[in-house]
């Protein structure tokens, strides 16, 4: 279960992303077992993936850092 800590940093994500023309989803796999359980993804306005992430701070320094990116 997630605590209200991270669903509060994971909405803050959210909005960071849609600022950037972007979405942040995260996989509806509910496997543990299944090879993209867990991940989170960027996507962009067309719905086409632009990076996949294990963990919020990962996608978190991907929406912080624009000029980073490669």
């Amino acid at each position: 279960m997630m605590s209200e800590v991270d669903r509060v940093r994971e909405n803050r994500l959210r909005r960071m992303a849609q600022r950037q023309g972007m979405q942040l989803q995260k996989s509806r796999r509910r496997d543990p077992l299944a090879q993209d359980y867990g991940e989170i993804y960027i996507v962009n306005e067309r719905g086409t993936k632009m990076a996949t992430f294990a963990s919020l701070d990962r996608a978190e320094a991907w929406l912080a850092y624009p000029e980073r990116r490669r």
